[in-house]
C-alpha cells in the first residue's frame, strides 16, 4: 500500500492503540499495587524504569530506521509492544512484573522512523497537518485508555485487559508489515520530483555534525528540553492541585481534563493546520505559529490560575482556551526539523530532538514538586509553566530568525543531488 493517506491511517491506528496501552498504567495503579502488595514507591519505580529504557533507546531507534526499512521496524516495534506487555500481563511476582514493564519501554520511543516515513509520503507543504494528525493519538489515547480501565478492570482485571491490548500490538505488527511499504527516503521533496529514479541515501555521520551546527536545529533541541515542562507538570500535578487547592469534587475534576484532553486533540489540528497555511506564505511561518503558541499559553494560564475556585465555570472555560494552546508548536516543531535536515538522518534528528524532551520531561514533575513544598503547587505550577514558556517564546524567535538561511541551505543541497542524479550528469 503506497497511498499517502491510507498509510497515515494505518499508522495513526497504531499509535493510538500504542498510546492507549501506555497510559493505561495510570488507571490501573491501584489495582496493581493490590496484587503485588506494594506502595507507591515501588509502583512508581515501574513506571519510570520503562520511561528510561525508552529514553535511552530512543537514539538507536533513530539510527536503525535511518538504516534500514522503516516498516519493517515500525512492525517490529509493534510486535515487542504486544510482547513485553503479555509478559508484565502473567508475572506472578513484583520482581518479575518490574523487569517485564521496564521492557515495555523498548519499543515505546520507536516513533523516529514512522515520522521520517511519512515524510517520504507527504512533501514539505503538509508535513505539519499530517503530524498534527497523528499526534493526536496522545490525548485521544489517554481518554481511551481511561474508559478502557474504567469499564473493564472490575470485570475482568487488569492482567486481561493487558492481554487484550498485547494482542492489539501483535495484530498491529502484521498490518504493518502486510499494508506500510517502504518509500525512498527523499520521495516527497520537490527538488526530487523530476528525477526517474530516487538514489539510495543512507545514514550519513557527516550530514549529522552539519545539522548540529545549524542554528535552528540548536534553538529547536533546547526548546524542546523545557516545551515539555508544561504538559508533564499539568499532567502529573493538576489532578492534585484542582482536588487539594482549588476543592472541586471528583465529578467537577472529570468535567474539566476529559474535555481539556478533547480540545487539546484538536488544538493537535489546527497547529498543524496554521502551520502549513503560513509556510506557504514565508518559511518562518510554522515557528510563528509555535511561537503564538506557547506565549498564548502562557498568558492565559496566568489568567486561568488567577480565577478563584468559586467561579467554576469560568475556570472551566479558561482551561479549555488554554488547552487549546498547549499543541500548537508540537506538530511544527516536528515539521521545521525536517525541513532542515537531509532525508537520510531524519530519523536520527528527530530521535535526538526526542531525546532531550524526554530529559526535560522526567525532571518537570520533580521540580514543581519541590518548589510546590515550599510554596503551594499553584505557585509551582504557575512559575515552572509561564517561566518555560516564555523561555521557549524566546527560543522560538531565534529560530524564525535563523530558518529561512537552514531550510534554504537544505533546498540548496537537494538541487545538488537532483542535479549529479539526472540523467547526462
Amino acid at each position: 500500500m503506497r497511498a499517502p493517506w491510507a498509510v497515515a491511517v494505518v499508522l495513526f491506528a497504531f499509535m493510538l492503540l500504542h498510546q492507549t496501552d501506555k497510559l493505561l498504567l495510570g488507571p490501573l495503579t491501584t489495582e496493581i499495587m493490590n496484587t503485588f502488595h506494594i506502595g507507591e514507591d515501588l509502583m512508581g519505580l515501574a513506571s519510570t524504569a520503562a520511561l528510561l529504557v525508552g529514553l535511552f533507546l530512543y537514539p538507536l531507534w533513530g539510527y536503525l530506521a535511518d538504516r534500514f526499512a522503516r516498516p519493517m521496524l515500525i512492525g517490529l516495534a509493534s510486535f515487542i509492544w504486544g510482547a513485553t506487555t503479555w509478559l508484565s500481563a502473567i508475572a506472578p511476582t513484583y520482581p518479575l512484573f518490574l523487569i517485564t514493564r521496564a521492557s515495555t519501554g523498548i519499543d515505546d520511543n520507536a516513533y523516529p522512523g514512522l515520522y521520517s516515513l511519512i515524510s517520504d509520503y507527504f512533501g514539505p507543504q503538509l508535513r505539519s497537518r499530517i503530524y498534527g494528525f497523528l499526534q493526536m493519538t496522545g490525548p485521544v489515547g489517554y481518554l481511551m485508555g481511561v474508559a478502557l480501565a474504567l469499564s473493564l478492570k472490575d470485570l475482568i482485571g487488569w492482567r486481561a485487559i493487558y492481554l487484550i491490548t498485547g494482542a492489539l500490538g501483535i495484530l498491529m505488527a502484521f498490518v504493518i508489515w502486510r499494508t506500510v511499504r517502504e518509500m525512498p527516503r527523499g520521495h516527497s521533496e520537490p527538488e526530487l520530483a523530476a528525477l526517474a529514479e530516487i538514489p539510495t541515501y543512507r545514514f550519513n555521520l557527516a550530514e549529522v555534525r552539519t545539522l548540529l551546527r545549524k542554528p535552528t536545529f540548536l534553538f529547536l533541541v533546547t526548546q524542546g528540553f523545557f516545551g515539555v515542562f508544561p504538559w508533564n507538570v499539568i499532567s502529573f500535578w493538576f489532578f492534585r492541585y484542582l482536588e487539594v487547592e482549588r476543592g472541586y469534587s471528583n465529578a467537577q475534576i472529570f468535567v474539566i481534563m476529559a474535555s481539556a484532553v478533547i480540545v487539546m486533540s484538536l488544538g493537535y489540528l489546527a497547529g498543524g493546520a496554521m502551520g502549513d497555511y503560513l509556510f506557504r506564505r514565508t518559511l518562518r511561518g510554522r515557528l510563528i505559529v509555535s511561537m503564538a503558541g506557547v506565549l498564548a499559553g502562557a498568558i492565559l494560564l496566568a489568567i486561568t490560575m488567577s480565577i478563584p475556585p468559586a467561579a467554576f465555570g469560568a475556570f472551566w472555560g479558561m482551561v479549555i482556551l488554554t488547552a487549546f494552546t498547549i499543541p500548537l508548536a508540537a506538530p511544527n516543531v516536528l515539521a521545521t526539523v525536517f525541513d532542515i535536515s537531509p532525508p537520510e538522518i531524519r530519523s536520527s534528528a528527530q530521535a535526538l530532538e526526542s531525546f532531550i524532551e524526554g530529559s526535560g520531561a522526567s525532571l518537570a514533575p520533580f521540580l514543581t514538586g519541590l518548589l510546590a513544598v515550599r510554596t503551594s503547587l499553584h505557585t509551582a505550577i504557575l512559575t515552572i509553566c509561564v517561566g518555560t514558556w516564555l523561555v521557549c517564546g524566546l527560543l522560538f524567535a531565534l529560530a524564525i530568525a535563523s530558518a529561512p538561511r537552514d531550510i534554504l541551505a537544505l533546498r540548496a543541497e537537494l538541487r545538488a543531488r537532483a542535479a549529479q542524479a539526472a540523467p547526462g550528469s
